[in-house]
């Protein structure tokens, strides 16, 4: 057997099947899925709905390119407009994540003919070339990233970014409606509304990278909804498939579409439109959203009464926590012990990104097993 290319630490657990917020491995043992594989699982594992229209859809076709005609793009960009209240954005279909950065910053700089990006300390937005480079870590840039032209300022400090804006050569603000590989760390709403308005005043495109915290997660269609606030560029991509790669952009009107200015062999294929469609489908049906604000204000309230727990951080179903180093090992004792998985981020922060469908039932579990857990450390 050929060896793959060893870049990821990894569980010895292998899923083979899955329900809701429910997982199997091959061995027959059940597990509670409180990460959603990196917030991947927007409407729950193999819904029933989501799983018949891919099998309706392969039956007819799978695939062809983008040079001809293909309504469901047309039918996924109107439900997506009518559930995140984008009504006259313009929807561009991509693969993932990594590639709606790409877009978008390849987008901003073809309408403002500059190059240099802000980003945040801490963000993360991707593997690609210039995703990367506008991700806080060195660590994962190579030197064919890093000619980037890229300032990273801090968080929540709006004099940082007018003293960089008003150099004039700035193509773009780029920052996530929640950093998650950061630490489930929100920006202030006072501050994403004067990060709109001098965007606006100095007419440079405001990207907001919601491929996280988008498509329902946070109980709103997308975190920065929370702040009242519009972006010129949205990005998404996580929970758009529900584990069917896709992803997108959403682009204001002040942007003129040219023809060959973006492009794409697989984004917006018959059977990823399917999925995506799916998923407006079930997240508007079964009130997905609002179980994830719900659902979301019940888990938080749970784990503030947690003593050993200090700030829980995020919002809905996108929650976070410090945990102080004697505590460090609960989470693989939640996996190993409890059966029950969770994430982890920066600052040794367990990530909480379970499905939007999850109940309350499930969520007791997990903080009977959590509370077990922590007290034995």
């Amino acid at each position: 057997m050929s060896n793959l290319f060893n870049v990821y630490s990894l569980w010895d657990i292998e899923p083979i099947r899955a329900e809701g917020c429910k997982v199997w491995d091959k061995n027959g043992t059940e597990y509670l899925d409180f990460y959603g594989g990196h917030a991947v699982i927007s409407i729950g594992h193999t819904h029933p709905h989501y799983v018949k229209t891919i099998e309706n859809q392969i039956e007819k076709i799978g695939f062809y390119s983008n040079s001809v005609q293909n309504s469901l793009q047309h039918e996924l960009a109107d439900k997506l407009a009518e559930q995140s209240d984008y009504t006259d954005y313009a929807l561009f279909l991509c693969n993932s994540g990594a590639e709606a950065v790409e877009n978008s910053l390849k987008l901003a700089a073809f309408y403002t003919g500059k190059k240099r990006v802000i980003a945040f300390r801490e963000s993360f937005h991707g593997r690609t070339s210039g995703a990367v480079a506008i991700t806080d870590n060195p660590a994962i840039q190579s030197p064919f990233n890093t000619g980037h032209e890229v300032t990273f300022v801090p968080l929540n400090d709006i004099d940082a970014v007018n003293h960089e804006l008003e150099k004039n050569d700035v193509t773009a603000v780029i920052i996530e409606g929640i950093q998650g590989v950061a630490g489930i760390i929100v920006p202030e709403k006072e501050f994403l509304k004067q990060l709109e308005a001098t965007c606006n005043k100095h007419n440079v495109p405001l990207i907001l990278d919601e491929i996280q915290s988008g498509y329902g997660r946070t109980g709103k269609f997308f975190a920065h909804q929370h702040a009242s606030v519009k972006a010129d560029i949205i990005t998404m991509a996580k929970g758009m498939g529900n584990g069917f790669p896709i992803g997108g952009v959403l682009i204001s009107p002040a942007f003129e579409a040219k023809k060959g200015m973006l492009g794409t062999t697989f984004g917006g294929s018959h059977l990823s439109c399917a999925a995506g469609i799916a998923v407006l489908d079930v997240l508007k049906e079964e009130k997905l959203i609002e179980n994830a604000a719900k659902m979301g204000e019940y888990l938080k309230n749970e784990l503030s009464k947690i003593e050993q727990l200090d700030e829980i951080r995020g919002e809905g179903l996108m929650l976070g926590f410090a945990l102080s180093p004697e505590y460090a090992a609960v989470q693989n004792k939640l996996l190993f012990e409890s059966k029950i998985f969770t994430g982890s981020a920066k600052g040794n922060v367990m990530r909480l990104l379970p499905p939007l469908s999850v109940t309350k039932n499930e969520i007791d579990i997990f903080i009977s097993e959590f509370k077990k857990q922590i007290e034995k450390l």
